[in-house]
Parts: C-alpha cells; sequence; structure tokens
C-alpha cells in the first residue's frame, strides 16, 4: 500500500485493478510514436510494449478527526458495464481496505470525483438480492451538477449509466445517505472539492492544505503522466474535450513548478509526484 502524509493529512491508495491501454484508444490522436518521444516518461506507467499503465483505485484520506474515501472503483458482481471486463467482477478490494488497517465502518465521508462507473462501485456491494451502502456510516457527497447531469442521462437509457445509477447510486438515495453538494465545496479545514470539469460536467478534484503543505487528488481530469506532454489531446470519454482540455492545462499550469504533491487517481504506481513546466507543456517528476 502506497501512502503520502500532506501535514496533518495521511493519504493511502487501495488499488482495486491496474490494466495496459492503447494510447490511441484511451486518447485519440496520441500514436506508440509520440508516447515513445516523451524522454522523461518513467517506464513504470508503461506497459511491455508501450502502452499505457492505468490503474484502479482509491484514494482513502485520514485527518486528526475524519476518514474519508474518494472514489470507489469498479466495485463486485456488478453488470451493464460498457466494458465487457468491467462486469461480474471478484477483486479483494474490501480484504484490502482492511489490511491497510482501515474499517469500512469507520469511513465517514465518501466523495466520488463524478459518476463514471470505475468510480462509483464500492458505493454499495451485494448483500443477498440487495444492494447495500458499503459504507454504511459514511454521507456520500455528489456534486449537484454532476448528479443532474447523468441523471438525466440515466433516462434516456444509453450506455451503461441506468445500471450504474440502479446498483451504485439508487440505493444510497433510498438510504438517504448522499448530500448534493455545490462547488467548491469545503469538507473540513484541510479539504476543499474544487471543480475540474470537462471529462464530466460536474467532474471535480480533491485539494488538501495541511501545515503548509498541499497536495491535489486529481479524479480524471488527467488519465495518465503522458498527458502532460499533450494536454489539449482528449480523452477517449470527455464529454466536453475542448473544456477537459482547457482544464487540464489550468490545473497543470497552477500546480507546475511548486511543492504541491500531485496524486493521479489512475496513475499506475509510484502514483504520485510533482509537476513541472516543460516547455509549452508539462512533465511530471516522481
Amino acid at each position: 500500500m502506497l501512502s503520502w502524509t500532506i501535514g496533518d493529512v495521511r493519504v493511502a491508495c487501495i488499488q482495486e485493478s491496474e490494466s495496459d491501454i492503447p494510447a490511441g484508444y484511451l486518447i485519440p490522436g496520441l500514436t506508440p510514436e509520440r508516447v515513445a518521444q516523451i524522454e522523461w516518461l518513467d517506464p513504470r506507467f508503461l506497459g511491455e510494449s508501450g502502452q499505457l499503465h492505468i490503474a484502479i483505485q482509491a484514494l482513502v484520506i485520514q485527518t486528526p478527526g475524519r476518514l474519508i474515501v474518494v472514489d470507489t472503483c469498479l466495485g463486485n458482481d456488478k453488470y451493464g458495464r460498457e466494458i465487457p471486463g468491467w462486469n461480474g467482477l471478484q477483486t479483494p478490494f474490501l480484504e484490502d481496505f482492511a489490511a491497510a488497517g482501515f474499517d469500512r465502518e469507520s469511513v465517514d465521508t465518501v466523495f466520488c470525483t463524478h459518476l463514471h462507473s470505475d468510480h462509483v462501485g464500492w458505493n454499495t456491494m451485494k448483500s443477498g438480492d440487495a444492494w447495500i451502502p458499503t459504507f454504511p456510516n459514511a454521507r456520500y457527497l455528489l456534486g449537484r451538477q454532476e448528479y443532474a447531469y447523468w441523471d438525466k442521462e440515466r433516462e434516456t437509457g444509453r450506455g451503461s449509466t441506468p445500471a450504474v445509477f440502479a446498483d451504485s447510486v439508487q440505493p444510497l438515495l433510498a438510504a438517504g445517505l448522499i448530500d448534493l453538494i455545490d462547488l467548491p465545496h469545503r469538507v473540513s479545514e484541510d479539504i476543499t472539492l474544487v471543480p475540474t470539469p470537462g471529462h464530466t460536467p460536474g467532474h471535480a478534484s480533491v485539494e488538501i492544505r495541511s501545515r503548509g503543505q498541499a497536495a491535489m487528488i486529481t479524479g480524471d481530469f488527467i488519465h495518465h503522466p503522458c498527458q502532460m506532454a499533450v494536454p489539449d489531446l482528449a480523452e477517449i470519454a470527455d464529454t466536453d474535450p475542448g473544456l477537459a482540455g482547457e482544464t487540464r492545462r489550468r490545473v497543470l499550469a497552477d500546480c507546475a513548478d511548486k511543492p504541491i504533491l500531485v496524486i493521479g487517481t489512475h496513475f499506475s504506481r509510484p502514483v504520485a509526484g510533482h509537476v513541472r513546466t516543460n516547455g509549452e507543456a508539462f512533465r511530471f517528476e516522481v
């Protein structure tokens, strides 16, 4: 388990899975040749054939008085997902969560940066024929704009959204555990949820500031460090590619050349590092 300390705050990474994805599939227009030209790219972020190494993982934030889970991966026993390999999973995520020293019943807050299926799956778990909250004593924070967008998409019946809502969102609504929030939103003295739109309309990232130290949990405004070299290229699932590119460039510029630890939600190990200016783009230093 990887973890980092930011002042009085500890962030731990609980990985559910990892895989290699062709660069051009995840980021249309990004060729293997272009990836190979990114001379600063740490080889740990690449597969054996130059594919992009991508992780699905949750970030657990501990403050002196809070236990917060950011994004809940894909979950077990879920179906109706558009990517075949995301259906019917049986991973040891909960066992790994406990082995890392965390009690799911002690989690007081769950925050989903957005409502794609790989960020909400462990919101719930299967109990018999029912979906029950995985973190039963937590308040689940969802961005109001994000929720409204996907609730409307759910009504169209397209894609995986109806299934995602049915098993990972609506059970929480029925249990009265969801708080719809406006951004930016202060979770605690150290934790603020900030808007980073474009990948989805209400996408948010997590800023951590404690005792003069700072970090950011990205969510999906960026998926892989190579995007720092090509921040304007859209990722395949960006709902607003232009805005997503503007957000990537803006946030990376805000973090560049500062002691801000950037923790990539989908970055493979070592997951975290610092952004540096690199000509007209950026590089990732670990």
